[in-house]
C-alpha cells in the first residue's frame, strides 16, 4: 500500500463486533447510574435503624454519584495507560467487595466510606470506559449506539427498585447488601467484552515512516555522506526534549487542560455544573415521598419502575431523533431544551396530590430523564470531537462531582427544615430550567461565533495572492512538518533539496 495509507489509522467499524461492546456498555453504564438511584428503597429504613435524619442519609447516594464523576479524570488516566477492558474489570470488582462490606457495617459514617467512596469509584471506572469505548467503534451510528447504550440505566432501575424491595421483605437490609454486592461483580463480564480497537495502529505509522527515513537516509548518502548526520539531528532533539517534560506536561497527555480555552466545552462545563444540582435529588427522594405521603412500599417503588420504562423507551428513540439530519446539526438546542423540559415537570411535581398524580410526574420525568441522558455525552463529543474526548469526560465530571455532591443533602436539608418535599421539587425544577436557559442562548451564541469564523476562513481560500506568496507558503510547509511527527514527504522534499545544493547549486 501506499506509505500514507498504510500509516493511516482504521475507521470505526459502525457495526460489527461494536453492537457487542454496546451491550457490554448496556450493562456496565446501567449499574453506573441506576445502582445509587435504586439504593434509595432502603433510606427509610435504613434511616430509622441508625437514627438519622434525611439530609444525613441523603449522602450515602451523593457521595457514591459525586465520587462516580470525581473520579472521572483518574479513569480517563487508566483508560490512556492501560484500555477500557482491564479498568471496567477492575471497577466491577471494587464494587462487589464496597457492597459486600457493607453489610456488615455499624455506623452511618461506615456507610458512607463502603457505599459512598468503594462502589462510587468502583461505578466511575464502569462509567467512564464505557463511554469512551462506544465513540471509538462508531461514528455515522454513534448516536443511536450512545442511546442503546444508555438505555441500561432505565432497565437496570425498572429491574433493581422491583429487586430491592423484595430482598429487603426476605433478607433485611443487610442480606440485600450483600446479594447486590455479587450482583455487581456482573461488571467484570461486561468489561471482558471491551475488545481493544485500532491497537496495532500506532506501531505501523512508525514502522512505516523508519522505514521510510531509512530509504531516504541511504539514498541520499550516495550523493553525500553529510544528509545522514543532518537527518539524525532532529531525532536527538527530541530525545532531550522527551527527557525534559516536567509533571505538568506528562499529566497533560492523558488530560488536555487546553480544552479550558475551548468556548464550547466552557459553554458545556458551566451549563452542566448547574444543572446536577437539581438532577439526582427528585430521583434519590421520590419513593421516600410516596411513602411520607402514605403510599404503600411496593407502589412507591414501582413509581421507579414507571420512570424507568419511559425512560427505557425515550433514550434510544431520543438517539435516533438527534441522529436525523434535521436534528443532528444543532443538537446542542435539542439538548437545552431537555434539560428545560425536564425542570419543568419537578416545577409542577407539587400539584400531583394523590397516587394518580405521581405517576403522571413520573412518566414525564422518564421522558424528561431519558432524553438528557441520551444525549449528555453526545453533545459534548460534538464539540470537542472524538479525539479530545476521554480528557473533556475526565475534566467535566470532576467538575461537576461538586453540585452532585451537593444537590441531594441540600434537598434533604430542605425537607429537615420545612417538613415538606415540595420545596425541594420546586428548587430542582427552577435550577434545571436556569441551566437549559443559559445552554439555549451561549449555544445560540456560540453558533454564530462558529458561523463568522468558517465564512472568514473560505473568504480567505478564496483569495490565496492576499495569504501568502508561493515562497511563502513553502517556508510555512517546511515550518509545520519540522513541528509534527516527521512523515515521508517532507522528508523526500528535504532530501532533493539537499542533493541540488551538493550537485553545485
Amino acid at each position: 500500500p501506499a506509505p500514507a495509507e498504510a500509516g493511516r489509522a482504521p475507521g470505526p467499524p459502525d457495526g460489527g463486533w461494536g453492537w457487542v461492546v454496546v451491550f457490554g456498555a448496556f450493562v456496565s453504564i446501567g449499574f453506573a447510574y441506576a445502582f445509587p438511584k435504586g439504593l434509595a428503597i432502603f433510606f427509610k429504613e435504613i434511616q430509622d435503624f441508625f437514627g438519622t435524619s434525611y439530609s444525613e442519609i441523603a449522602w450515602v447516594s451523593s457521595i457514591m454519584l459525586a465520587t462516580t464523576y470525581g473520579a472521572g479524570p483518574i479513569s480517563s488516566i487508566l483508560v490512556n495507560r492501560y484500555g477500557s477492558r482491564p479498568v471496567v474489570m477492575f471497577g466491577g470488582l471494587l464494587c462487589g467487595v464496597g457492597m459486600i462490606s457493607a453489610a456488615f457495617c455499624t455506623s452511618i459514617l461506615q456507610l458512607y466510606i463502603c457505599v459512598g467512596f468503594i462502589t462510587g469509584f468502583g461505578l466511575a471506572l464502569n462509567l467512564q470506559p464505557s463511554v469512551i469505548i462506544i465513540g471509538k467503534y462508531f461514528l455515522k451510528r454513534r448516536p443511536i449506539a450512545n442511546g442503546l447504550a444508555m438505555a441500561g440505566s432505565p432497565v437496570m432501575l425498572c429491574t433493581l427498585a422491583p429487586l430491592n424491595q423484595f430482598l429487603f421483605d426476605n433478607f433485611g437490609w443487610r442480606g440485600s447488601f450483600l446479594i447486590l454486592g455479587a450482583i455487581l461483580l456482573n461488571c467484570c463480564v461486561a468489561g471482558a467484552l471491551f475488545r481493544p480497537i485500532g491497537a496495532g495502529t500506532a506501531p505501523v505509522k512508525t514502522q512505516v515512516t523508519e522505514e521510510g527515513k531509512d530509504a531516504l537516509k541511504g539514498k541520499i548518502t550516495e550523493d553525500g555522506k553529510e544528509m545522514s548526520s543532518t537527518l539524525n539531528v532532529p531525532k536527538e532533539n527530541k530525545t532531550e526534549d522527551e527527557g525534559e517534560k516536567d509533571c505538568f506536561e506528562k499529566i497533560n497527555q492523558y488530560l488536555d487542560f487546553s480544552l479550558f480555552k475551548h468556548r464550547g466545552f466552557l459553554i458545556y462545563l458551566i451549563g452542566n455544573v448547574l444543572m446536577f444540582l437539581g438532577f439526582f435529588a427528585p430521583i434519590v427522594f421520590l419513593a421516600p415521598y410516596a411513602k411520607h405521603t402514605g403510599i404503600d412500599e411496593y407502589s412507591a417503588a414501582f413509581l421507579l419502575s414507571i420512570l424507568a420504562i419511559v425512560d427505557m423507551v425515550a433514550r434510544p428513540t431520543t438517539g435516533i431523533v438527534a441522529n436525523s439530519k434535521w436534528v443532528r446539526p444543532r443538537i446542542q438546542y435539542f439538548f437545552s431544551f431537555a434539560i428545560a423540559f425536564n425542570g419543568a415537570c419537578h416545577l409542577l411535581c407539587p400539584l400531583a396530590s394523590s397516587y394518580t398524580g405521581l405517576v403522571v410526574y413520573s412518566s414525564f420525568f422518564g421522558l424528561a430523564f431519558g432524553m438528557v441522558c441520551a444525549m449528555l455525552f453526545e453533545t459534548l463529543m460534538d464539540l470537542v470531537g472524538a479525539a479530545r474526548f476521554t480528557s473533556a469526560v475526565g475534566l467535566v465530571t470532576i467538575a461537576e462531582c461538586c453540585t452532585i455532591l451537593l444537590g441531594p443533602p441540600i434537598g434533604g436539608i430542605l425537607i429537615d427544615t420545612f417538613g415538606d418535599y415540595k420545596y425541594m421539587f420546586i428548587k430542582c425544577g427552577a435550577v434545571m430550567v436556569l441551566a437549559g436557559t443559559f445552554l439555549f442562548i451561549m449555544n445560540y451564541y456560540n453558533y454564530r461565533i462558529l458561523a463568522k469564523e468558517e465564512k472568514e476562513r473560505k473568504t480567505k481560500e478564496e483569495d490565496p495572492k492576499s495569504v501568502r506568496t508561493e515562497n511563502e507558503g513553502r517556508k510555512n510547509w517546511n515550518k509545520d512538518s519540522t513541528q509534527d511527527e516527521p512523515e515521508l514527504e517532507p522528508l523526500r522534499e528535504e532530501g532533493e533539496g539537499v542533493k541540488k545544493e551538493m550537485n553545485g547549486t
